[in-house]
């Protein structure tokens, strides 16, 4: 559904009386290409050698002034009089970024034997979530915290290009090597790489696999069989195979084995339900189902594809969480119950999963996202739902699915453990 009051601040006449009444004036999100350059600013001593890696962003350097995109090496920052250099570089240039651009701060680890500089890094993540809600513009604001000398390249590259459109307020931790490699093409980083999606024949599962696909992946489409000829339609559309299978069958990680004698380089969870009642009026069936289908069905299969060894070394388990799973949300106790447990999973899950096959596991936590589903929500609350974040927008799915085609990058191995959310910097449980 389109979003009328977003098309109508995009006028002269909706920005006069948004501005007059003290609306939200969303700004149009650019999905296509950031117009600008990028500026590399350093707050603190740093020894990092960003130059390599910034150039290979496809960001020329800033020249006029009005950058598309800032980075902020704070990696340096140690203690609180090193802050100042943090307001000092982003002071003068913070309201001079273009227009659906961005900001990416990059932090250290905080330190277990130095309070001092453990502090002044910990500010970081109040600063950037704080400047995320205030710059405005449709601009992001995320930080990066990195454990390694090395910058993460494949992040960089994602949160200082249009496919990170929808992800602002984040923390994302890059951590120790976890087999990343550099695509032989660039364009193609998932050429010669099989990816299953689950519940894919439709919303955000279909635009996941079809990003995935357009990425060179050869994708399998798994949809429960009510679903099968929607699955096959898409299957065929994409050069993929469909599988018709309900996740929650005891059976399903063999059966998906079999199914695939080469293995699995990309596993997305997708599939889920919502079954919504306040606690008090909901029957049995409405919990169990929903936790069988969002996070028992997502255990069993996992754990059963990992220890027949069918997703392969240098793989990618990407799962669907929620913000409802992070905030909570009023009438879905089950919901919220099954992705806040898909968190638990990728937590305890992503260094064992590493160790013994190595193999990522990270979560997308989706906002409010523009489907089928939250355009039956009634209008007051739907509305609520779009405005209720930093960017004063519904998302679309191609923001869910491009988040996940960057967490299965071969170049991501770095990144494990994480759960992102793609939802504007949402107020609730920001």
């Amino acid at each position: 559904m389109a979003d009328r009051y977003l098309s109508f601040t995009g006028t002269a006449p909706g920005r006069f009386l948004t501005r007059r009444l003290g609306l939200p004036q969303p700004a149009e999100l650019r999905r296509d290409a950031l117009d600008g350059g990028l500026l590399h600013l350093t707050a603190g001593k740093s020894d990092l050698d960003l130059a390599p890696v910034l150039a290979r962003t496809g960001l020329p350097a800033d020249v006029n002034g009005r950058p598309a995109a800032v980075v902020l090496d704070a990696t340096g920052v140690r203690d609180v009089a090193a802050l100042a250099d943090v307001h000092a570089a982003l002071h003068p240039v913070a309201g001079s970024v273009a227009a659906s651009g961005r900001v990416v701060v990059l932090g250290a680890p905080l330190a277990a034997d130095d309070h001092h500089q453990a502090a002044a890094q910990q500010a970081l993540e109040g600063f950037t979530r704080s400047l995320g809600k205030e710059i405005g513009r449709g601009r992001t604001v995320n930080l990066v915290r990195l454990t390694e000398a090395a910058p993460a390249e494949s992040t960089l590259r994602f949160l200082l290009s249009p496919a990170s459109a929808y992800v602002s307020g984040q923390v994302i931790e890059v951590g120790t090597t976890g087999g990343e490699q550099e695509p032989d093409d660039g364009d193609l980083p998932l050429a010669g790489r099989t990816a299953l999606v689950t519940g894919a024949a439709r919303g955000i599962g279909a635009a996941v696999a079809e990003t995935l696909a357009g990425q060179g992946a050869q994708v399998v489409v798994l949809d429960v069989p009510q679903a099968e000829d929607a699955a096959r339609r898409a299957a065929e559309r994409l050069g993929g195979t469909a599988l018709a299978l309900d996740i929650t069958a005891a059976d399903a990680g063999e059966r998906i084995a079999e199914a695939l004698p080469g293995g699995l380089d990309v596993l997305v969870h997708n599939a889920g339900i919502t079954r919504d009642r306040r606690l008090v009026n909901m029957p049995a069936e409405r919990w169990s189902s929903v936790l069988d289908v969002n996070l028992a069905g997502v255990l069993r299969t996992t754990d059963a594809l990992l220890a027949a060894g069918a997703v392969n070394r240098g793989g990618r388990i990407v799962a669907t969480a929620s913000i409802a799973g992070l905030a909570g949300n009023a009438g879905q106790t089950n919901y919220g119950a099954s992705k806040a447990g898909i968190v638990g999973l990728v937590r305890s899950l992503a260094p064992r999963a590493l160790d013994e096959h190595g193999v990522t596991v990270n979560a997308v936590a989706p906002g409010f996202i523009e489907t089928k589903m939250t355009a039956a929500v009634p209008l007051l609350i739907r509305e609520a739902g779009r405005r209720m974040n930093s960017l004063a927008q519904g998302g679309l799915p191609v923001d869910v699915a491009r988040t996940t085609a960057w967490l299965a990058h071969p170049a991501s191995g770095a990144v494990n453990g994480q759960v992102v959310r793609v939802c504007g910097q949402s107020l609730l449980g920001a």
